[in-house]
């Protein structure tokens, strides 16, 4: 949601108030209403303790899901004609979730707060590249919030070190790799 709202208000010129309503409307309804739906029947049936997800094997479904919804998003929705910059972002972030989903089939649990917080730092810091916006304010406060996130992980004793660290592999890497063909 960060991702689309850092996007549309600096490509502000190039899409109308409408569309920018309708494409929020659907990363809303795609990225959090359905996810914590389907958190909530998964609760509610007994395939996770918490929100959490603190043990590998209650993150292989929610994974699985989100791996479904990114790809309906780059298929129908932020299409790569329309949406160029954002498009590679979500396709970026399915590939995140697909290796965070070969974590999970190896039994290794891997930060996913770290992973978004990574994948969004790196989009941010590409957007202020391409669009050549000369503000570092946005990079500086997201490689902050990055270690800030680090730490509270830590510190609520939710992941190890290596946890976190494979979590920052696994966002950045897939933006990294897809950032080439948009920037």
């Amino acid at each position: 949601m960060y991702a689309t709202l850092f996007y549309l208000f600096y490509k502000d010129d190039v899409f109308s108030t409408n569309e920018k309503y309708f494409v929020l409307i659907q990363i809303l309804v795609i990225n959090i209403i359905v996810p914590v739906l389907f958190y909530l029947l998964l609760k509610s049936t007994g395939h996770v303790k918490s929100i959490m997800l603190s043990q590998t094997s209650e993150r292989a479904i929610p994974l699985i899901l989100q791996c479904f919804l990114y790809i309906l998003l780059v298929k129908r929705s932020i299409v790569i004609t329309r949406y160029p910059e954002l498009h590679f972002f979500f396709l970026g972030a399915l590939f995140s979730s697909i290796l965070a989903l070969v974590c999970v089939l190896f039994k290794t649990k891997a930060s996913l707060h770290m992973v978004a917080i990574s994948g969004l730092t790196i989009f941010v810091i590409g957007l202020n590249i391409h669009l050549q916006l000369h503000n570092p304010y946005w990079s500086a406060l997201l490689i902050l919030l990055s270690g800030i996130v680090a730490s509270s992980r830590l510190e609520m004793n939710a992941h190890t070190s290596r946890e976190i660290l494979i979590g920052l592999f696994i966002g950045i890497m897939p933006q990294l790799l897809f950032l080439y063909l948009w920037l």
